[in-house]
C-alpha cells in the first residue's frame, strides 16, 4: 500500500493534525486536512491497512485529534501503536517550526492476550509497563516540514530533490530515537505518518538585541543523542564492540544575523573503552575496565567513525587524574597514543578549575586554541555562498558527559561565537562577546538550560556546575541545588534507572520480544519478587525490635544481648538483600520510609493531644 506524499513548493511535508478514531474491532487514523489519507489498525493483531470507505462505516466509541505516530512494536500478546497525544512549539530550525512532545500514549491491539497462558500474562503486564515508561520519555523533538537531524553543513551538501524526500529518508538514523519502531510503517510506505524524533533539545532565543549597530541574532542550540547506545548513566557506560559510546551527543550552535548563517559543531561521548560501573547502593560505584583484546580496535572504530563524519578531532579528557577516574583516563590515554591522526588533552577539570573558577578554562583553551580555531566552523553569506567549512570538531568528555562537559562546551562556544561575530563584521576584532553583559547571560542560560535537558535525559536530574555556565562562579543557590541534584541520582541511579534502561532496550531493539523463549523474568524456576513479603518483613521487624531493644538495653544484659542479636539478624538480611536480591531491598526502604513517616506523623499527633489536654487542665473552661 502507498500513502500520497505531502509536498509543498517541492518540500516534503507530514501531516500535521490527525484524527483518530476508535471503533470496537479497529482504530482509523487519518489526516484532518486530507480525510481521504490514512489508514486502519486492527486491533486483535495490529494489521495495518489503507483507509477504505468501509473502514469508517458505523460511529467510533470516541474521536479525538493527535499530533503524530510514532511506530509501532509487537509484544508477546499483540502490537502497540505510539502515538504523540499533545506538544508544544519548541522554536525553530533554519525557519520550520520545531514541536516538543509532551505527552504520548500506546493503543493497544493485544486480544490474543485472552488466550495466553499465566506467564504470558505476568510478562506481558511487565512489558506493558516499560511501555508506560516509554510515554514518559524526556526531550523528543520533531518538526512537520524538515528534518532536524542533520547539521547544516550536511544539509548544504546534499544532492538537489533531496528535500523532496520523505523526511524519514532524509534523517541521519543515528540521531531518529524511534528508528526501531517505525519499521513497519515505513514497509506500509505511510510516509505522509512517519515522524523521525530527535532526543536531545532545541532552544532557541530570537530577536536578541546585540547593541552592536543595531544588529539583531538569532542563536539556536540544537542537540542531538545518538540512538546506537540509548541508556541510562550508570547502566550505560563506555562503548561496544563496535565503538559507539554511551551519552553520545552532537551539539550545533547556529547563529543567523544580517542575513548570514553560521554553525558550530561540537561532540561528547563516553570514554571509548570496555567499561562499567555497576550500581551497588554506595554513592560512587567502582569503575571496572573490562580487558577484551578487542579494545585497540573498539577505540579505533570510534575515532575512524569520527573522522569519517567531522574531520579532523581534538579529543578533551576532563576526567580527575587520581582514584578510579585517573586509572580509567590513563588506559584511555594509553590507547589514544596509538592513534596518529587524534590529539588527546587531558585537562583535570576538578583540579584545574575547582569547583568555582570557571574562568581557568582558558588554561584548556590556551592548548587547543590552535586546532579549534582552524577547525573554525560553517559560515554562508546571504546569497546562500559557502565562505567557510568546519574541518574538525572538539570531542569533549568527563565520566558521565554531562557537568563538565556541558561547561567546557559551553566556554568552547562562546568563544567561537566572538569569532564568527567578527567575521561577519559586526564585532570589532578588539571585540568579544562577554563584554556585552545582557546578551552573554542569555547566551549562557540557553547553555545551561541546554545542559539540565541533556542531564534529565540520561541521569534524571538537573545538571550539576549549571551556575559555571550561567554566571561563571558558583552560589549558595547552585550548591544547594546541586546537592540536590546529586541525592536524586543517587536514589535514581539505584532504584528508578534499572527499568528505564529496560524499557530503552525494548523500545531501541536491543531487546527482541519472542514468544518461542523461556521468560527473562523467571530465576531458576523461581521469581525474586516472591522473597519481598519476606525480606521486608524481616527487615522492618529486625529494624523494629532492635530499636526496642535497645531503648530497654540499660535495664539488664538480656536486654543488651536481645539488641546484639536482632541487629545482627537485620545486618545480615540487608546483606543477603544487597547482594541477591536488587528490587527486594527496593520495596523495603519504600515500605520502611512509609511506617518511619507513620510513626512519626502518630509520634507528632500524640505530641499535639498531650499539649492540648495539660492546657485543658491547667485553664479549664
Amino acid at each position: 500500500m502507498e500513502i500520497e506524499p505531502s509536498l509543498s513548493s517541492g518540500r516534503f511535508k507530514l501531516h500535521d493534525q490527525l484524527e483518530l478514531l476508535e471503533f470496537k474491532d479497529q482504530y482509523v487514523i487519518k489526516s484532518v486536512e486530507s480525510p481521504d489519507q490514512g489508514f486502519s489498525i486492527d486491533r486483535r493483531d495490529g494489521n495495518i491497512e489503507p483507509l477504505n470507505d468501509e473502514a469508517c462505516s458505523g460511529s467510533p466509541s470516541q474521536t479525538s485529534t493527535i499530533y503524530g505516530v510514532a511506530g509501532t512494536i509487537r509484544l508477546l500478546a499483540g502490537k502497540y501503536v505510539l502515538v504523540i497525544t499533545s506538544r508544544k512549539e519548541a522554536g525553530t530550525f533554519l525557519g520550520f517550526p520545531v514541536f516538543r512532545v509532551t505527552s504520548m500514549k500506546f493503543l493497544h491491539c493485544n486480544e490474543a492476550l485472552k488466550f495466553s497462558n499465566y506467564q504470558e500474562k505476568k510478562d506481558e503486564v511487565y512489558f506493558m509497563n516499560l511501555l508506560k515508561v516509554v510515554e514518559a520519555t524526556p526531550g523528543l523533538y520533531y518538526s512537520y516540514e524538515t528534518d532536524i537531524t542533520l547539521n547544516l553543513q550536511r544539509r548544504c551538501k546534499l544532492a538537489e530533490g533531496w528535500m523532496s524526500k520523505p523526511i524519514w529518508k532524509q534523517a541521519d538514523p543515528r540521531f531518529v530515537w524511534n528508528r526501531n519502531l517505525l519499521e513497519e510503517l515505513i514497509e506500509c510506505k505511510l510516509d505522509g505518518f512517519i515522524i523521525p524524533l530527535l532526543q536531545g533539545n532545541i532552544l532557541t532565543f530570537g530577536a536578541v538585541q546585540l547593541k552592536l549597530n543595531d544588529s539583531l541574532a538569532v542563536i539556536t542550540l540544537l542537540s542531538r543523542r545518538c540512538n546506537r547506545r540509548l541508556g541510562t548513566r550508570m547502566w550505560r557506560r563506555g562503548a561496544n564492540l563496535e565503538g559507539d559510546t554511551a551519552n553520545f551527543i552532537e551539539t550545533e550552535q547556529l547563529l543567523e544575523t544580517e542575513g548570514f548563517k553560521s554553525s558550530l559543531l561540537q561532540v561528547r561521548g563516553s570514554i571509548p573503552l570496555l567499561w562499567e560501573q555497576i550500581v551497588d547502593l554506595s554513592y560512587k560505584p567502582r569503575l571496572k575496565i573490562i580487558n577484551h583484546d578487542q579494545t585497540p580496535k573498539v577505540v579505533e572504530r570510534h575515532f575512524h567513525d569520527l573522522l569519517q563524519r567531522y574531520g579532523e578531532i581534538v579529543a578533551v579528557d576532563l576526567t580527575d587524574k587520581h582514584g578510579d577516574e585517573g586509572q580509567l583516563s590513563a588506559a584511555y590515554a594509553a590507547e589514544m597514543q596509538k592513534l596518529p591522526n587524534v590529539r588527546y588533552v587531558s585537562f583535570d577539570f576538578h583540579h584545574v578549575c575547582g569547583t568555582s573558577n570557571f574562568d581557568k578554562l582558558q588554561v584548556l583553551y590556551d592548548q587547543i586554541q590552535q586546532e579549534f580555531e582552524n577547525q573554525g566552523y560553517l559560515l554562508i553569506d546571504t546569497e546562500g555562498n559557502i565562505l567557510e567549512e568546519q574541518k574538525g570538531v572538539i570531542r569533549s568528555n568527563c565520566i558521565d558527559c554531562l557537568d563538565r562537559t556541558n561547561v567546557t562546551q559551553s566556554y568552547l562556544a562562546q568563544k567561537s561565537l566572538s569569532l564568527q561575530l567578527q567575521r561577519i563584521g559586526i564585532l570589532s576584532c578588539t571585540k568579544c562577546i562577554s563584554m556585552f553583559s545582557e546578551e552573554c547571560g542569555k547566551f549562557r542560560t540557553l547553555w545551561a538550560e541546554q545542559g539540565d535537558e541533556i542531564s534529565i535525559e540520561y541521569a534524571g536530574t538537573y545538571a550539576l556546575k549549571g551556575d559555571l555556565v550561567r554566571y561563571g562562579k558558583q552560589t549558595i543557590s547552585g550548591l544547594i541545588r546541586d546537592g540536590m541534584s546529586s541525592l536524586s541520582r543517587y536514589y535514581l541511579n539505584n532504584f528508578q534507572d534499572g527499568v528505564r534502561q529496560d524499557a530503552m532496550d525494548l523500545i531501541s531493539g536491543h531487546y527482541t520480544v519472542n514468544r518461542n523463549s523461556p521468560s527473562p523474568f523467571q530465576l531458576n524456576g523461581f521469581e525474586s519478587f516472591s522473597y519481598l513479603p519476606v525480606a521486608s518483613a524481616l527487615v522492618i521487624g529486625g529494624l523494629t525490635l532492635t530499636s526496642f531493644s535497645l531503648q530497654q538495653a540499660g535495664r539488664s544484659a538480656q536486654q543488651y544481648l536481645s539488641s546484639v542479636v536482632w541487629a545482627g539478624v537485620t545486618a545480615g538480611v540487608l546483606a543477603l538483600v544487597k547482594a541477591n536480591v536488587f528490587y527486594i531491598l527496593i520495596t523495603t526502604l519504600v515500605s520502611l520510609i512509609a511506617t518511619m513517616e507513620q510513626c512519626q506523623r502518630r509520634m507528632a499527633a500524640s505530641s499535639i493531644i498531650a499539649r492540648y489536654q495539660n492546657v485543658l487542665s491547667e485553664n479549664p473552661p
